[in-house]
């Protein structure tokens, strides 16, 4: 080991405040072994950047981990920001129950207060759209959520959002953008040695459970899903914090046929069902489809462990079929759409919605990737993201928020279930109507972070002359800042016969993605045929564009 480096983690040991993380350190040192000092390596690599998305990481000690001392450090940068603006800033605190989960939330409240902070804190673990909820109930001025949302068991995470005197109205309750997250991080930086930290021993407040009940109280009466033939529900919280509230909030909606999949409804932070906890991986649904068969369900509604995002599957041909987050969202979208309103989705989701607010004489607005900005397009009343995310009442929830998302879908399959119909014949009539719209995504996980620039620049430089057959005709650099939108690195891809390719690097994991779409009118064609030769088109497409990454 390099001396430097030995310097660098005696220095952390000494200066972390937790026992059980000094160990682990210590051990590594003592250990000495090839495995150890690159375990140590990686672990000092650098710290954990803070930016739009708070941080994320595993948890582990050290500066490249998710742990106390830096949650600590993360907490003195917010209250140093806010207390820098603004007379005694109040800061709303969630946790879900991610392991540190409740000693990073601890801290956060310990340090804000020291800070000069009115700290609020949640009862206990919940779904992160609560604390979304509560930064606007309250007139917080900053909220802050301890999750890794659907990462794996491994990983946690600590989200924030601005408020009240923070940001303006379209903002308030919304992740933080550029350029706060930037000064946040300065502000982190400066902070010294955290033996010298403030950090108060109480003064904060613990809310009760009418938190909760203010929730369900403004989602059940922002969504009221439409009368019909109640349906036979399985819920699945995917081992996370949704269930009770979303089992009540159904309830009080009028949908008391519920049936959680039992060894999926408690919180557990090994997730020992579902390795990787996200509705949309292959596999995750299997418990509660195999429930659903069991108890003959009408509808699976999945959320992710902090409950901010929605899946469906409903019964069809063959088994149950699990509708895709752009399909989900056109079927949400529909229900919203009125004159004069707003529907919004990112850039990556599909073009439909867009068709959707055209024929209802409401209006279309593209966002970029995330909710932070999705949901601070003017004026909007429903957004989403092909990634599972619905914001289906914004005055509410301005965030993604899969509980209301639920209630909203099975309102539309109660009503569908009094005409003999399910999500299938609706998703039908929306392709007749705005023409079939079929996306895949294309991940592309790499272990060499540089590999992605790589990519990028030799798409941006020999960009592909043909995708699926079709000669491409537009090439888009959405770092020039395309359709009015803040730039941002991202290539879109059009042809001839309409297909579209948005690639960009993740935000929050080692992964280029792609998203993929093909678009074919139906017009007096068969349905079936036409869906047929479009999936053919997508097929070719998937595969050329694996091959033009170089990373396929």
């Amino acid at each position: 080991m390099s001396a430097p480096l030995a310097d660098r983690v005696r220095a952390w040991i000494e200066d972390d405040p937790e026992p059980r993380d000094r160990a682990e350190l210590q051990a590594l040192l003592d250990d000495g072994s090839p495995q150890a000092l690159a375990d140590l390596a990686d672990r000092f690599s650098g710290p954990l950047e803070f930016g739009t998305a708070g941080l994320r990481g595993v948890v582990g000690a050290g500066p490249h981990r998710m742990n106390r001392a830096v949650v600590q450090r993360a907490a003195a940068g917010l209250g140093a920001w806010l207390t820098s603006r603004f007379e005694r800033p109040r800061v709303v605190v969630g946790l879900d129950a991610r392991r540190g989960s409740r000693e990073f939330a601890d801290d956060s409240a310990a340090v804000l207060t020291a800070a000069g902070c009115e700290v609020v804190l949640l009862p206990g673990p919940l779904p992160t759209p609560v604390l979304a909820f509560a930064v606007r109930h309250l007139a917080a001025d900053a909220g802050v959520m301890v999750t890794a949302s659907h990462n794996p068991a491994r990983d946690n995470g600590y989200k924030v959002y601005l408020g009240g005197r923070a940001t303006g109205p379209e903002g308030r309750g919304v992740q933080i953008v550029a350029p706060v997250d930037a000064e946040i991080a300065e502000r982190i930086a400066a902070v010294g040695p955290l033996a010298d930290l403030p950090r108060a021993r109480d003064g904060w407040t613990v809310l009760g459970a009418e938190v909760v009940e203010e929730y369900l109280a403004a989602i059940t009466a922002a969504v009221r899903p439409a009368p019909g033939r109640d349906p036979r529900v399985v819920v699945t919280a995917m081992h996370g914090v949704g269930n009770d509230v979303l089992v009540e909030a159904l309830r009080r909606s009028g949908f008391t046929d519920v049936h959680p999949v039992p060894e999926q409804a408690g919180p557990d932070p090994a997730f020992p069902t579902v390795p990787f906890p996200n509705p949309e991986e292959p596999g995750a649904l299997d418990r509660a489809v195999a429930l659903a068969g069991r108890v003959g369900a009408d509808v699976v509604l999945a959320v992710d462990p902090d409950a901010d995002r929605c899946c469906v599957a409903v019964p069809g041909p063959g088994g149950f079929t699990q509708l895709s987050g752009d399909d989900l969202g056109r079927v949400l979208g529909e229900e919203l759409a009125a004159p004069g309103a707003v529907l919004a989705c990112s850039v990556v989701s599909s073009q439909a919605l867009a068709r959707v607010a055209a024929r209802h004489g409401a209006r279309f607005a593209s966002a970029l990737t995330g909710f932070k900005w999705i949901a601070r397009v003017p004026g909007l009343t429903f957004g989403y993201e092909e990634a599972i995310g619905y914001c289906v009442a914004p005055e509410v929830v301005r965030d993604k928020d899969g509980i209301s998302a639920s209630l909203l879908a099975a309102g539309v399959v109660r009503r569908e279930l009094a005409a003999g119909r399910t999500l299938l014949d609706v998703l039908d009539d929306l392709d007749r109507a705005d023409g079939v719209h079929l996306t895949a995504p294309v991940t592309l996980r790499v272990e060499d972070l540089a590999l992605i620039p790589a990519a990028m620049s030799r798409l941006r430089g020999e960009p592909p002359a043909r995708l699926g057959g079709s000669p491409v005709t537009g090439v888009e650099d959405l770092a020039d800042g395309l359709d009015g939108l803040p730039p941002t690195d991202g290539l879109r891809f059009r042809t001839a016969d309409g297909t579209r390719v948005v690639v960009r690097p993740s935000g929050t994991e080692p992964k280029l993605k792609c998203y993929c779409e093909v678009v074919a009118d139906v017009g007096e064609q068969d349905l079936a045929e036409v869906r047929r030769a479009a999936r053919e088109r997508l097929d070719a497409v998937l595969v050329d564009v694996r091959a033009a990454t170089g990373l396929g």
